[in-house]
């Protein structure tokens, strides 16, 4: 089963609290959330593994440590965009993938409607983006959609889960660890998180 982490960080705990009040305005939000983001990922890239290579100083020579493996972001649409700019403040050189999802109206499962990825997913590091961790449909249909394009080192990265969406993604993907910026009661009888923060998607680009 994957590792399950929540991120408790007075820093981020203060975000939240911004973040979750219906009065915050879009600007505001948007700020946040990517800011969160970077929080977690901060904490998310302690595991990533690195090379050593060559520096030429202004002293001297030495030895230095890289990233060995190339990060790829894959934000799950649209949501999932509100938390790019936040990771890749940290980490530069990640390359960003997009995959989309719409839920079927007679079966309410998930149905891919765009994808497209770096040809590094194969080798590198991925990072599967969505702030709302709900019903879990939605980021376990995006986790098949990486791994059936090659990937195999996949972590999933939220703001805000419950324990109906852990636990789908627990028994559908049991090697993906997941980060969470705080873990809520559950899920309310349309789907939302309960306490949450409302419509994330909506919130993020002014359409509530």
């Amino acid at each position: 089963m994957g590792k399950l982490t929540i991120l408790n960080h007075p820093l981020i705990d203060h975000k939240m609290a911004i973040i979750r009040n219906k009065n915050t305005d879009t600007k505001t939000f948007r700020h946040l959330v990517n800011e969160v983001g970077g929080l977690i990922t901060y904490e998310i890239t302690r595991g990533l593994k690195t090379k050593e290579i060559e520096v030429i100083t202004p002293i001297t020579k030495t030895t230095c440590k890289t990233l060995s493996k190339d990060v790829i972001i894959v934000p799950i649409l649209r949501a999932g965009l509100g938390m790019v700019d936040g990771i890749q403040m940290l980490i530069p050189t990640a390359k960003v993938g997009h995959v989309g999802m719409y839920r079927d109206e007679k079966t309410l499962e998930p149905v891919e409607y765009y994808a497209k990825f770096p040809n590094e997913i194969v080798e590198g590091t991925c990072l599967v983006v969505d702030p709302m961790l709900a019903t879990g449909g939605s980021a376990s249909a995006a986790i098949s959609a990486v791994k059936k394009r090659g990937a195999k080192d996949i972590t999933y990265v939220g703001i805000v889960g419950c324990p109906e969406g852990v636990s789908r993604l627990n028994k559908d993907h049991p090697d993906v660890d997941i980060y969470l910026a705080a873990m809520d009661e559950k899920l309310n009888e349309v789907g939302y998180i309960v306490p949450g923060l409302g419509d994330c998607g909506d919130r993020l680009f002014g359409t509530k």
